[in-house]
């Protein structure tokens, strides 16, 4: 999983990726510090994969990750090119999902880019770059396969009828999201929307990034950030992109003990996984034994072939069944032959559509060799 984090020139997004990823990108107050993206890999954190590390005590322990891509601040005319805008644009394109970090702190001592912040503003600000990014992407696109489609050729022909569909949403510098959120696609436009990878299809989370002291000046702002987002079908976490680096730094012991003193349940990095994982219907299985306890992300509604798959090729084009345990029956029953006994292990066929927390022993026929 690949999170690009975007935003507004100093609105702390790589203040908030130091504190994810536990890097050291340089944090400037001026735009443009962030040139090149930063990429930082984190692990998800699990309490399943604890419990069953626990019960097992495996030679190796592998949890999910996700990589968070800090990507250069935008700014008006990005998708001209201003402010280094088509480098940072091919970056977005890349990744999975975005985390839209948005000013909700208010101090004369950061500079913002585009005067006063304004949560709205400056969120349209960005969307209507993307938009006409896609835009662009659109109209080259449709200049080639206009040509083709003259000559009768039919995908090029189903090309040029999906373009025209979403261009004029461009053209107000409407995010497909939003048009899609009204029109699905059809079934047979779906390859090609993959393909294409349009930046404003992408699903999207707001980050309303806070300083220590809320008042309620802040509080409206997170408020008409948080109705923005429900009429855009996206996710928003509000955290403290300042506090999180404090958490950062110090010792796991010393952190467990500031968030109890903030009364935080769960921190950003959590809360952001676990939007994301919404955000892009992801859910988890397990495979324990005792060489090594890991965590596997797989699209919800996944087979059982297609999240063996996720291991190995071989091992999907080879299943012949799936041993399968929920977590909660696993942890209950003690053992895979314990949850036999009390008849709380299933097999499963190639049909069988993976849950959430499924502990998984897959069977299959390895491929013969040269072959």
């Amino acid at each position: 999983m690949k999170i690009g984090i975007v935003g507004l020139p100093n609105v702390g997004k790589t203040t908030f990726f130091n504190a994810l990823s536990g890097a050291t990108a340089p944090a400037e107050n001026y735009p443009f510090c962030t040139i090149d993206q930063n990429i930082g890999s984190v692990i998800v954190p699990d309490k399943h994969i604890d419990k069953l590390a626990e019960m097992e005590n495996p030679k190796k322990i592998t949890f999910a990750t996700v990589d968070f891509v800090d990507i250069a601040g935008l700014v008006k005319g990005a998708h001209k090119g201003e402010g280094l805008g088509n480098k940072f644009l091919s970056h977005i394109r890349e990744v999975d999902a975005i985390a839209h970090v948005v000013r909700c702190f208010k101090t004369a001592d950061i500079t913002h880019v585009h005067g006063a912040p304004n949560p709205i503003d400056d969120v349209q600000i960005i969307d209507m770059e993307l938009a006409l990014a896609d835009l662009q992407t659109v109209e080259k696109r449709l200049q080639k396969v206009s040509r083709i489609a003259k000559g009768g050729d039919k995908e090029a022909k189903q090309w040029e009828t999906f373009l025209m569909k979403i261009k004029p949403t461009l053209e107000e510098g409407i995010p497909l999201r939003k048009f899609f959120k009204n029109n699905p696609p059809a079934k047979e436009d779906l390859p090609l929307l993959k393909e294409a990878s349009f930046i404003t299809s992408k699903p999207v989370m707001f980050i309303a990034n806070v300083g220590e002291n809320i008042d309620d000046d802040i509080k409206n702002d997170i408020a008409a950030l948080k109705e923005y987002a429900e009429t855009d079908n996206c996710e928003i976490i509000t955290v403290s992109a300042a506090v999180e680096a404090e958490l950062a730094a110090l010792e796991p012991d010393e952190r467990e003990l500031f968030i109890e003193e903030l009364g935080w349940e769960i921190h950003g990095l959590d809360v952001m996984i676990k939007s994301a994982y919404r955000l892009l219907n992801y859910i988890s299985f397990y495979t324990t034994g005792p060489d090594e306890v890991r965590a596997w992300t797989i699209v919800k509604g996944s087979t059982a072939p297609q999240a063996a798959g996720k291991i190995h090729s071989d091992i999907e084009q080879g299943f012949i069944r799936a041993d399968i345990v929920s977590f909660d029956d696993l942890v209950e029953t003690g053992s895979f032959p314990a949850a036999r006994d009390k008849g709380v292990l299933r097999s499963e066929g190639k049909s069988y559509i993976m849950q959430e927390g499924d502990v998984v022993f897959f069977h299959f026929v390895a491929p013969k060799s040269g072959k």
